[in-house]
Parts: C-alpha cells; structure tokens; sequence
C-alpha cells in the first residue's frame, strides 16, 4: 500500500528519547567549537515534506548568491575607488566562490525530479555529490591562503592604501559570515549537509576577508609581518572547517545516520503494539531524505489483515519519531520462524 506524505501531522507526542535539549549559555570554548563544527538538530529541527524542502533549499542558495553579489559590489566600489590591485585580486575571487553556489542549487532543482526506471531512487544522491565540489573549492581556499601567506612571509610586500584595505576586509567578512549563518541553518532545517558544508565554505571565505583586516590593523601598527602571519593562522581555521564540513559530506555518501535517529526509530518500532521485537534496521540519507528499511518480529498467529494493520501502524509511529523520514519499507514476520513466512508492507512516509 502506498500513500503519500503529509505533512498535517502533529508532532506534539513525546518520541520516546526527549529532544528538547536546551543548550543553555554558551561559554568562549562552546563558540568557538561551534564556529568550526556546526552543532547538528537533524532530529529536531524538521521540515516533513521533501518537495517542500527542496524549495527552501534553493530559496537559500538564491538569497544567499544575492548578499554575496551585494558583498562583492561593495568591494568592487572599493577598488575602483583606491586603485589597489591586491583588493581587485581577492574581490575576484570572493565573485568566483560565490558562484560555488550554482551546483548545489542545480541539485536542489534534480532532487526534486520524480524517480525513474533508471534511478529509482530519484536524484536526491546529486545533493551530496555537490558537497564534493564545495570541499574542493574549501579545500582550494585553504591552499591559496597558506600559498599566500608562505610567499608574504618569505618576500614582504607592503600594503598601500591600509584604510580600503581593512573596509574591504571589514565588509567581506560581515557578508560572508551573515551568508554562512543563514545556509548553516537552513541546511540544518532541511537535513541538507551539502547546504551546511557550503555555509562552512562562506565562512572560509569570511575567514579570509578577516585576515586582510587583521593584517591591515597590524601592518598599521607598525607590525608588517602581521599580514602572512595571520594568513597562517587563517589557513589553519580553513583546515579545520574544511575536516568538519568533509567529515559531514563523506559521511552522507556511505550513507552514514546519525546515530539518536536510529535509536528514535527503533525506540517507536519496539512499542508499537502488536510487535515481540525489531529484528532489523537500517536507515540512510539520500541527499536532504532519509530512508529506513525495517524487519520486525510479530505473532505468528496473526492474519495477514493483521499484519499489515501493524506494518501501517509501525510505519506511522516512524514518520512520527523521526521527522525527517521520507520513505518506510516495512516488513513484518512471524516470530518463530522468518525464512518461511514474510509479509512486506511497503508504505511512503506522511
């Protein structure tokens, strides 16, 4: 029986393993943390419907590819107004990472193509193959960072006109981290790691544009080295996001799942009436949809009637259980013996 997801089901039931984790106030260390490994909400931050997400995602991409066009005029002005050449090189870069962006959305826009005979799973696994070209383009940044900064360590090169410099820095930096704030969340909201590792991405570049206004402060101060040595430390945080963001996307393709969502669905399984026991489970990401294969145990005395009432009402406990669950494929058998007697129930989440 197929049946079509919904999203007016209300989540106000208890899932068992309460989620309501406030996080309370935040010490230095916990921002910071933050800052480089964006805390995950899969489990509580929920959009039910996947056709709906994918629209949030790409009205993500689209706000987030205008503040950073706005960012980048901004700089724009900035150089033709000093003449600085180093400003014109890193404004063209900001341009051409700004457009990393497209992928993703492209992405965004074949997840939400209907299966087919030949991929039956939809297009939802080309979400995740756009992480891999946002770790690429992090992974770029951290190179010409850490090239940059070696070269402005071993040969100087004075900086003219410090003032535009650190206002181009200034203003890189408060654009590229609002940018990065905004796709963290969303791709939190949806369950997207491609969209969150993008955020992460942002924020290298944000990292960047805070190095030029440091190194301005201290060349400014009469410190001239402050430049490559602070494009060093910039390189290191770059390192260090791009480890969080790799480890999130990589995880997505060897379908990798949190592991409370596993302990939230097997949780709902075990006291669904009518089942002695959850024999097995699996669960995995398929771009912003998660998807879950269940085999349980039940009376071998029951009808088939009955065991698909139960196989629907187990379904139905699941999407409740784990909000973001896209599809079910539930199968149920007799307890005393599953080689002989198996009655599936293949059902689409609500």
């Amino acid at each position: 029986m197929t049946h079509e997801p919904k999203t007016t089901h209300g989540h106000g039931h208890s899932h068992g393993r309460g989620h309501g984790h406030g996080h309370g106030p935040k010490g230095f260390r916990s921002a910071v943390r933050e800052v480089f490994s964006p805390h995950s909400h899969d489990a509580a931050d929920s959009v039910d419907d996947a056709l709906e997400s994918s629209v949030i995602g790409i009205r993500a991409v689209k706000i987030s590819l205008v503040a950073l066009g706005v960012t980048a005029v901004a700089q724009v002005a900035i150089v033709a107004i000093s003449g600085s050449v180093a400003l014109l090189a890193d404004t063209i870069h900001n341009f051409s990472d700004a457009l990393t962006a497209v992928p993703l959305w492209i992405a965004f826009a074949l997840g939400r193509r209907a299966a087919t005979r030949r991929y039956t799973y939809g297009f939802g696994r080309a979400e995740d193959l756009a992480g891999l070209f946002v770790l690429a383009m992090i992974a770029l940044s951290a190179v010409i960072a850490g090239v940059e900064a070696v070269r402005r360590l071993i040969n100087p090169v004075e900086i003219e006109h410090l003032g535009w410099v650190a206002a181009a820095g200034l203003i890189g930096f408060i654009g590229n981290e609002l940018v990065a704030l905004y796709r963290i969340r969303v791709g939190r909201q949806i369950g997207s790691a491609a969209l969150v590792a993008d955020g992460l991405h942002a924020r290298t570049d944000g990292f960047t544009s805070l190095a030029v206004l440091l190194g301005a402060g201290g060349v400014a101060l009469g410190f001239p080295l402050a430049d490559p040595i602070i494009g060093l430390v910039i390189t290191v945080a770059i390192v260090a996001v791009l480890r969080t963001a790799a480890r999130d996307v990589f995880r997505r393709l060897m379908d990798g799942v949190e592991p409370e969502l596993v302990d939230d669905a097997e949780h709902a399984l075990q006291h669904e009436p009518g089942v002695l026991g959850v024999r097995d489970l699996k669960m995995r990401w398929i771009g912003h949809r998660l998807h879950a294969d269940a085999e349980l145990d039940i009376d071998p005395r029951a009808t088939l009637a009955e065991a698909h009432a139960i196989a629907h009402s187990a379904e139905h406990s699941l999407t409740h259980a784990v909000p973001k669950l896209a599809t079910a494929l539930v199968h149920a058998y007799p307890a005393h013996d599953a080689a002989k007697s198996e009655i599936g129930y293949r059902s689409p989440s609500r």
